[in-house]
């Protein structure tokens, strides 16, 4: 069933432009808070957010549209994706919600789900919803004495931050080790160097002066240089970049060399084979993993379980079928020994654990694999699908006949935008780049 509003993480757009408006935030409020109506007397809902100044739009439209379902609403404010679904569980609450774009420009927004079990939503429930904000909503409207009410609570901050320090071993401490902190002047600002700094770490912080507009701005796991930058200058041992929900990183070795997410998941899922506490027979990404890690994994006798594009996907996956690492090459890290959804400081503080138990260089604890060349690009269109006219059929057919056996090709369409997402690799650079040129050349000639 084709979506109106929910795409590949929530609801995403442009403010006050297409679905991402005020009236929206209203209806989904009212539609998804009669929803998940339990059966216990009071319904509760946490709302958290991230820097963006349009945060306080979504924040009390979404807010009206739950209290008028009968809702509780308790607004924690600006607090990590990964801190939202933990306050979830551990309030008991019907419904969590985080209203942000991730890592897009301030301009965008989005709303994210939680159940109450802190997982995201399912797509069948998402349908669902859907169904319910273009049905008559007054069905869903309760009589006054029914209302919900909302509050702001001011405690949170120090429970996400208690929660991340537990997921390290006790009496475990940085102190000695230089950590440069990009927060991308988002959600994380103020609670992921307080716990960097309280487990004994000197922590360089940028990013953290959101303005409502700055959030990765130049900053944050998308634009990683500043971290890079500063962690040569500063002589850290690390660097840790954060996007603007802190619900995903990208890190860099003490000579600023970036590490991705495939790097990460690597380095987290040996390390936790060799203590004995991984779960399944590998680790569970997307289609868009590196092939060096598959490869890296299969010569230990570990699988990479292969998703589609998103971390709902890689989390249902590992949820059915036992697995607790997996995550995105864009650094979403989902640890579901401790957390429900990607959680960039977790991950972060798994990564600083193996560099003082190896007492290695970080450069040498996070080259986990030889990295096969891969290149993305991105197209736009404006026809219904360009994937099904023959000129670009035959471009990709001939693009997968080219790179055989020694590499792979994946084309989709975005979750948001109108654009096709083109990205091929193998062990020859140079053919790699042209089978993307040919495929991009081939949809911009008839989209």
């Amino acid at each position: 069933m084709s979506r109106k509003y929910f795409g590949t993480d929530g609801i995403r757009g442009r403010v006050n432009a297409g679905v991402m408006t005020p009236e929206m935030a209203l209806r989904v409020g009212l539609a998804a808070g009669r929803y998940f109506m339990g059966d216990a007397d009071v319904h509760r809902v946490v709302i958290g957010k991230d820097t963006r100044r349009s945060g306080y739009m979504f924040e009390q439209a979404l807010s009206a549209g739950l209290v008028a379902a009968g809702m509780e609403v308790y607004q924690v404010g600006p607090m990590p994706t990964p801190a939202v679904a933990m306050l979830t569980r551990s309030m008991r609450a019907d419904l969590g919600v985080m209203l942000s774009a991730s890592h897009n420009p301030h301009y965008d927004n989005g709303i994210k789900f939680f159940g109450p079990d802190g997982f995201k939503l399912s797509d069948a429930v998402e349908i669902e919803i859907e169904r319910r904000m273009d049905s008559d909503l007054d069905q869903y409207l309760q009589e006054s004495e029914n209302l919900g009410r909302f509050s702001r609570i001011r405690d949170v901050a120090g429970r996400y931050i208690e929660y991340a320090k537990g997921t390290i071993p006790q009496g475990m401490s940085f102190d000695g080790m230089k950590i440069v902190l990009d927060c991308a002047n988002g959600a994380a600002y103020s609670v992921a160097p307080i716990v960097l700094a309280e487990l004994g770490a000197e922590v360089i912080p940028i990013g953290v002066s959101p303005n409502g507009i700055n959030i990765n701005a130049n900053c944050g796991s998308t634009a990683p240089e500043a971290m890079c930058n500063r962690v040569k200058a500063e002589g850290a041992d690390l660097g840790i970049a954060l996007d603007g929900d802190a619900d995903r990183l990208i890190m860099c070795d003490e000579n600023g060399e970036v590490v991705d997410g495939d790097q990460i998941m690597a380095l987290i899922t040996r390390k936790w084979r060799d203590r004995g506490i991984l779960k399944g027979d590998g680790l569970v990404a997307t289609v868009m993993s590196n092939l060096g890690l598959e490869r890296m994994l299969e010569g230990e006798g570990l699988r990479l379980v292969r998703t589609n594009v998103g971390d709902r996907h890689v989390v249902e996956h590992m949820r059915t079928h036992g697995y607790n690492v997996g995550g995105e090459q864009s650094g979403h890290i989902v640890l579901t020994d401790y957390v429900t959804t990607g959680d960039g400081l977790i991950a972060g503080l798994q990564v600083m654990c193996e560099l003082l138990d190896s007492g290695k260089k970080a450069s040498e604890v996070t080259n986990q694999f030889e990295s096969v060349p891969q290149l993305l690009k991105n197209v736009s269109f404006n026809v219904p699908d360009p994937l099904a006219i023959s000129e670009v059929r035959d471009a990709i057919e001939e693009g997968e006949g080219a790179l055989g056996n020694t590499g792979r090709l994946l084309i989709r369409k975005s979750g948001t935008e109108p654009l096709m997402r083109v990205m091929a690799e193998g062990d020859d650079a140079a053919l790699v780049e042209r089978v993307v040129t040919d495929i991009c050349k081939s949809i911009e000639a008839v989209a």
